[in-house]
């Protein structure tokens, strides 16, 4: 499925929660008590989100398309799996939110942290159906298996530890590639950030000191894992030509990402870090490529 409907539901939740997002005490901070009137517009505005999201992708995405019944679709061997990641990571940080709004309308952690995985996948799952009755995709049961791990992992944490350990980020740099088939990768920066595989890389940022217990490591600092990929001009393979004209012929490969970089809250100091460690700060990063063998240094990487 295209990231770009699964991100639109993202950012339509990050529209409830900005100001707020990530912090037991601020604009937002948690009730200490069950508070009906918070809950109830985080509520309301939530069935809004959800009507504006299933609306708003049908006439704007979906009726594009013809129209099928329903069926499967198995889409894995596409964009070197870049996708099933971009999936797994939306419905984490779908769920991270969720459980910020939950904590603010006073909901127990613990009936939180299950409202928030569920809410992930609910959304992600009502875009998978959408997709299901699209000739041009169809309900894809690798998608599912990454949503249930996002949401799984969020929620997994906090039953663990009560607290995100462990973040799921992402990044994006500009491409050559979007160039020889717009159609597909993006024609302009927006639509590329959101299209272009080449350009995303996603991370699962540890929050070292919070493993360490006491020590002297600063409590800002992650160490990240980075799953990338390029190469890619076509979804299975690359095309030789794109509308009658030849386009070069590029290496499909993963890329092995490791580096450090700063949190802007911690785990430690609330149970969810702010909503702007969704994205990766540009450090410098280690880059393996299994498929060559080589490994370099970049001393500048988003």
């Amino acid at each position: 499925m295209n990231y770009l409907r699964t991100l639109a539901v993202l950012n339509l939740f990050w529209f409830l929660s900005l100001s707020g997002y990530g912090q037991e005490q601020g604009f937002l901070p948690a009730s200490a008590h069950f508070n009906r009137g918070r809950f109830n517009v985080v509520a309301a505005s939530e069935v809004g989100v959800a009507t504006l999201a299933t609306v708003g992708l049908e006439y704007l995405w979906y009726k594009k398309f013809p129209k099928s019944h329903f069926h499967f679709f198995n889409d894995d061997a596409e964009w070197l799996k870049m996708d099933k990641v971009g999936h797994a990571t939306t419905a984490y940080n779908i769920a991270a939110i969720q459980y910020n709004l939950m904590r603010w309308s006073g909901v127990r952690t613990g009936t939180s942290a299950w409202i928030a995985g569920a809410t992930g996948l609910a959304y992600m799952t009502m875009i998978e159906i959408m997709d299901g009755f699209s000739s041009q995709w169809g309900f894809s049961p690798g998608d599912m298996a990454a949503n249930i791990s996002g949401s799984l992992i969020f929620t997994g944490q906090q039953f663990m530890w009560g607290r995100q350990r462990m973040e799921m980020r992402f990044s994006f740099h500009h491409t050559l590639y979007a160039k020889y088939n717009p159609g597909e990768l993006g024609r302009n920066f927006p639509q590329r950030m959101i299209k272009d595989y080449n350009g995303q890389t996603y991370w699962l940022s540890f929050n070292l000191s919070s493993f360490a217990g006491k020590s002297n490591i600063p409590r800002w600092l992650n160490a990240d894992f980075g799953f990338g990929a390029e190469g890619m001009t076509g979804a299975i393979k690359n095309p030789s030509m794109v509308d009658g004209k030849p386009i070069p012929s590029f290496t499909r490969e993963r890329k092995i990402f490791f580096g450090l970089d700063g949190a802007f809250t911690t785990a430690h100091s609330t149970p969810y870090p702010g909503w702007i460690n969704i994205f990766r700060v540009p450090t410098p990063v280690i880059q393996w490529k299994p498929k060559e063998g080589k490994v370099t240094f970049k001393p500048f990487y988003f």
